[in-house]
């Protein structure tokens, strides 16, 4: 077993950069490329859709909310079978194949426009490999960057504020190159830049990744050689059930009624199972720790509902109704959808220096609290663009309000996702840490779903600009007042955590930038597990 499989550290002679392993900027490299071509897929789905396919809105944004929800489920199968076979380090280059081979596929069988059949099949397929390749890979990356160092390594919690910035750099660039290629040179490119730098990563990663020093190896190398099936070694059966699995998955994205019933009925039982578990077993103040927690995770999927408008509905509604010349230049509609990563990097320092003011003076919101302010804030932002609405040039709305959508957005997700996440680990026993953990990202796949479902509602080819706005406000309002109720039951939640026994404050949640609370929970802003998790 490698010495750095779980968080051991690289040698202590080994080569550095900046001070920190040489390894560390190889997977900010990797998990750049990966997050550049997600958000650059995010940002032209719809539009590839509804422009190239020529489907519907409400097809195309079904579709959308099936992909969004696979990808917060695979990670969740993706990390164990790395923990169980693979190791991190194997299940990352297999996801980066996976994900580089899906965008190329697209981009080289694109079809005429107009095309469906085995055109829209073949498309449906390369979502599939690229669904499987994030799995793989977002569930282990993390876990390579923890295993660089020793736990008590005080580099750790500023190597992950580097790795996040890969995150968000990608994040950044992916709309931005690939939205303006696939909108305004043609679609093929859009998604050929997209496999073309993930795969840059997966060069620089194959060609570097001795600078791991033989992290996330996996646990037997002897196991993982034996043959399992027709002589296959364990190993490439795995990479086998893998590609059945991309097989599975491109015929069952069709069916985006069916894995919505199939998840939220799968999220009912996992709950069930959690309350039953928990009363059973747990002492008082344990159990009453899993009902707060399970009171956050009920929250979750109506965040990321309607936080996902953003790359569905409000795509769309940018490309239709939002005057885009800005300097003489007509902005394609994809590109906007940088905007969020950029606040992510101006704001996510804000708030934990925030948090940690208002901690100091014991003002600091509890975690069920800041959900509240999390919930009042998405539906402000929708506001903020109903506000706008038509009070531009030519009838149109300005650029701005859809600016300050993505501003009041981004303060939620600062609010909810990250506090989430710590609370998940910090209110479970650690032999159910990995359930509720698992249990968080489904309630994720599940918002992504539902999103797909309110964006249809919104219908703008049978409803108007007016129709669309009447939802906005209705999920604005929505989520205002379940907001306020949040903030209302925030004191009685707070006491079922039993925050005095817990022997840690309640704070430095804001982001991966912050040193405290999130770090030592082993998370990350996007929802990446950190090593010992």
């Amino acid at each position: 077993m490698a010495a750095g499989e779980f968080g051991g550290g690289v040698p202590a002679g080994a080569k550095t950069l900046l001070g920190h392993p040489r390894g560390l900027f190889l997977l900010f490299f990797a998990e750049m490329w990966e997050r550049f071509s997600y958000y650059g897929m995010r940002a032209i789905l719809v539009f590839y859709l509804t422009k190239h396919f020529l489907l519907g809105e409400k097809p195309a944004y079904a579709i959308y909310g099936a992909y969004t929800a696979l990808v917060y489920i695979t990670p969740v199968i993706g990390g164990a079978i790395a923990d169980r076979y693979l190791g991190a380090r194997r299940a990352v280059l297999a996801g980066g194949v996976f994900i580089a081979f899906g965008h190329l596929l697209i981009a080289l069988v694109e079809g005429p426009e107009g095309a469906q059949g085995g055109y829209l099949t073949g498309f449906y397929m390369a979502l599939a490999a690229i669904i499987v390749g994030t799995g793989f890979l977002k569930a282990n990356i993390s876990v390579l960057v923890g295993a660089l160092y020793p736990r008590d390594d005080v580099r750790r919690d500023p190597a992950f504020s580097i790795f996040y910035m890969g995150i968000n750099l990608g994040g950044f660039l992916g709309p931005i190159l690939v939205g303006i290629l696939g909108e305004r040179v043609g679609w093929s490119w859009g998604f050929g830049a997209a496999g073309i730098g993930m795969l840059l990563g997966l060069v620089t990663f194959v060609l570097f990744q001795g600078d791991l020093h033989g992290a996330g190896a996996p646990r037997s190398r002897e196991a993982l050689k034996a043959p399992v099936l027709a002589g296959l070694s364990r190993e490439w059966t795995t990479y086998l059930g893998a590609a059945l699995g991309v097989l599975a998955i491109g015929w069952a994205i069709q069916y985006q009624d069916a894995i919505g019933m199939a998840l939220i009925a799968f999220l009912i039982l996992t709950i069930g199972y959690i309350l039953v578990h928990a009363w059973r077993t747990l002492p008082r103040v344990e159990f009453q720790r899993i009902l707060a927690a399970l009171y956050l995770i009920a929250l979750n999927p109506l965040f990321w509902a309607l936080f996902e408008q953003q790359g569905s509905s409000l795509n769309v509604f940018t490309d239709q109704q939002v005057d885009r010349v800005i300097l003489g230049w007509n902005v394609p509609a994809s590109v906007f959808q940088s905007v969020n990563s950029i606040f992510i990097i101006l704001f996510a320092p804000v708030f934990a220096g925030l948090w940690t003011f208002l901690n100091r003076r014991r003002l600091e919101p509890s975690a069920a609290l800041k959900f509240g302010i999390g919930l009042i804030l998405v539906g402000v932002g929708f506001f903020s663009v109903i506000w706008g609405a038509g009070t531009g040039r030519d009838g149109l709305t300005p650029a701005m309000f859809i600016i300050l959508l993505f501003f009041f957005h981004t303060c939620a997700e600062l609010c909810f996702s990250p506090v989430g996440l710590s609370s998940m680990t910090r209110l479970s026993l650690p032999r159910m840490t990995g359930l509720m953990m698992g249990t968080w990202f489904l309630t994720m796949a599940a918002g992504n779903f539902i999103a797909g479902q309110i964006a249809q509602a919104t219908d703008a080819e049978n409803r108007g600009v007016q129709g669309m706005l009447d939802v906005y406000g209705q999920i604005g309002w929505f989520s205002i007042g379940v907001g306020v109720v949040a903030l209302v039951a925030a004191p009685f939640v707070t006491r079922l955590m039993h925050l005095e026994t817990l022997g840690t404050p309640d704070h430095a949640l804001a982001g991966e930038s912050q040193l405290g609370e999130n770090e030592a929970a082993g998370l990350d802003m996007r929802g990446e597990l950190k090593p010992g998790r």
